[in-house]
């Protein structure tokens, strides 16, 4: 006897061994239809695992995460399937699932073409159209390796060989088509429906560029023809809004092969910057912090101490002077700490708030650059908040608050929240760690907020909160943070003095908003797709006439409008008027006025709004007060 319990708490008794495909059976047929895999004891597995004990078992179907990632990896092997239908002397390799789809690597003796890679999808299409069982099998793991050399897969058979020779390994067939892979599958190929091939890429062979080139086809596969349509429609949203491209239209900064992994930004883009920078600026202000400014290079030893050598030490630029050793700061937070040491501290000084715009720097690897999303120099909003462990609570419960006014304020009002806990390599007790979790959970409760946990993700010296942000089209960015320290101020000797008069450690909060302001200002371009919003944008106005006749007109507006602190371009070639607005509304400006001889002799402006949008004459006083509403309330 067998006694399955099922996700809602009910139980099934069957007489003996029974597989999940013959449980989702019993249940319903068309449970048993849209089974995909099963979770026994937290474990996923085929349907076709026999499960010959009592134990706990949850049904996957299309509309579980767990579901979806069978799906993918199991047009993995469709793919792999595919191409070597078409192209027999292809060598398989490595086919795993990453975000949103898959990918698998092919060594062949010419790179593939679009057309190649339409002829695959073709295929594909058409196998899972067979609707072909997938089947699992066991080899020893010597078996497996002269099967793999028999069959020509020179690649698979250097995987297997790795595994120890005690050990044995899976296979799965699919029609004519067998791969080394751990599994779970689907049950056949007919569930492999709504899947799409992206492009081709070269990835060389275990990622060491020592080795031969092959070539990485990705893909993308979902549960259902919406779900696809919606992520297809997203990538064409995402090109069009690709901050790179945008960077360059609207001449707002250039990266530069003189200087990788760093910005170069025009004045239109340092507009900006400093509109975010000044903002922020003023948050700090209006929230009690102080800001402060670190040096960019500290001595090796402080890094030791902090544990960040141990740590980031491949991350981190390096530089020698007098037989010292030193290194750019890849963060701000020792620096806080030292101004901090100066002078003697009292509870009374606490909660002591600092923050800076920290430049800082990371050796990140060249592949990885992106743009201004990812990039080796950065600015951080970073800030540092010294307090009592009676603090904690309450200043992680404003921040909470004080982030989501911000992001708000930049477009941003869906937020995801995650308490990452205490990794595997740290620093610091379990009792502390304790202490630190328990805070931020709390905090986030207090806050009404729903929250998930992401286990183990933790830094080394403390637990935090990533604050995710959904943008205009589905896209999340994780920006925010706050970090519960209770190791670093003592490994770096910090104290106060308590209301006993006794030395005390501070607690230290690590928290940023926006993060690196290089990669906030990229997502902001890309949610407002380049059309941002009248606070920000770097030109705010543009003013130009219809004849050379206005030209004086057109200056004397654009003064009054500089002089209230707007930002105001002007235009004053003779070209056709229609040829400057239309060129003028490509930059994506808030608003552009433009001047005849009668808004001349009337003391005003014909507002054209982004978009093309006529909104008649205005006097130049009705129209101040129109932009000044906009920017008030961050329209």
């Amino acid at each position: 006897m067998v006694q399955i319990t099922l996700a809602d708490g009910s139980k099934r008794d069957f007489d003996g061994p029974v597989t999940v495909a013959e449980v989702a059976q019993s249940i319903s047929p068309g449970l048993a239809k849209a089974a995909l895999g099963g979770k026994v004891g937290g474990k996923l597995v085929d349907t076709s695992f026999r499960i010959d004990a009592d134990a706990p078992l949850t049904i996957i179907t299309a509309k579980d995460a767990d579901g979806l990632a069978l799906i993918r990896h199991s047009t993995a092997h469709l793919l792999a399937y595919a191409v070597k239908e078409l192209f027999p002397d292809a060598q398989v390799t490595i086919g795993p699932v990453i975000e949103n789809g898959f990918y698998y690597d092919f060594s062949y003796k010419r790179p593939f073409t679009p057309e190649d890679l339409a002829a695959i999808e073709k295929k594909m299409s058409e196998l899972a159209a067979k609707d072909e069982p997938v089947v699992r099998r066991v080899l020893p793991r010597d078996e497996a390796v002269a099967y793999f050399k028999g069959l020509g897969e020179h690649y698979k058979a250097e995987i297997i060989a790795s595994i120890p020779s005690n050990e044995d390994v899976s296979l799965y067939r699919e029609g004519a088509f067998e791969d080394l892979c751990r599994g779970p599958h689907v049950p056949s190929t007919g569930k492999l429906k709504f899947f799409k091939l992206m492009k081709v890429a070269g990835a060389y062979w275990r990622g060491d560029h020592r080795n031969e080139m092959l070539q990485r086809i990705y893909g993308t596969a979902w549960a259902s023809k919406d779900e696809l349509a919606q992520y297809l429609h997203m990538l064409e949203e995402a090109e069009k809004r690709d901050h790179r491209k945008l960077g360059r239209e609207l001449d707002l900064f250039h990266i530069d092969e003189h200087s990788p992994g760093t910005v170069f930004w025009h004045p239109k883009g340092w507009a900006l910057w400093q509109e975010v920078e000044q903002y922020m600026r003023r948050v700090y202000r209006d929230n009690g912090y102080q800001e402060v400014k670190g040096p960019q290079i500290l001595d090796k030893s402080l890094w030791e101490k902090t544990g960040h050598w141990d740590k980031y030490r491949e991350n981190m630029f390096t530089t020698e002077s007098e037989k010292r050793e030193y290194a750019l700061k890849p963060m701000n937070c020792p620096g806080h700490i030292l101004i901090f040491k100066q002078g003697v501290k009292s509870y009374r000084d606490l909660p002591l708030r600092y923050g800076e715009f920290g430049a800082c720097h990371r050796n990140e690897p060249s592949g990885g650059l992106h743009g201004i999303m990812r990039v080796r120099a950065f600015t951080q909003d970073d800030g540092h908040i010294f307090c009592t462990e009676d603090q904690i609570l309450a200043e992680c419960t404003a921040y909470t608050a004080l982030l989501q006014k911000v992001y708000a304020d930049f477009g941003f009002t869906d937020i995801i929240y995650k308490v990452a806990t205490r990794p595997e390599q740290r620093i610091g007790s379990d009792a502390v760690w304790d202490k630190a979790e328990h805070a931020l959970i709390e905090s986030l409760k207090a806050s009404g907020c729903q929250f998930e946990i992401s286990p183990g993700e933790g830094a080394f010296y403390g637990p935090k909160i990533e604050y995710t942000l959904k943008d205009a089209i589905g896209r999340q960015w994780q920006c925010g943070t706050m970090q519960v320290d209770f190791s670093m101020a003592e490994r770096l000797d910090a104290e106060y003095v308590g209301e006993d008069g006794a030395r005390h450690r501070p607690v230290m909060l690590h928290r940023a908003i926006v993060g690196s302001l290089e990669r906030f200002i990229g997502i902001l371009i890309e949610q407002h797709a380049g059309a941002m919003p009248v606070w920000l944008a770097p030109v705010q106005v543009l003013v130009t006439g219809i004849t050379d006749a206005q030209a004086e007109y057109v200056q004397h507006v654009a003064k009054t409008l500089r002089d209230q602190g707007l930002r105001v371009a002007t235009d004053l070639r003779n070209e056709k008027i229609t040829y400057k607005i239309r060129e003028h509304s490509l930059q994506k400006l808030p608003y552009i006025l433009v001047a005849g001889d009668k808004e001349k002799a009337a003391g005003a402006v014909a507002v054209r709004a982004r978009g093309n949008v006529d909104l008649g004459v205005e006097s130049l006083e009705a129209f101040a007060k129109r932009i000044a509403g906009d920017i008030s309330t961050k329209a």
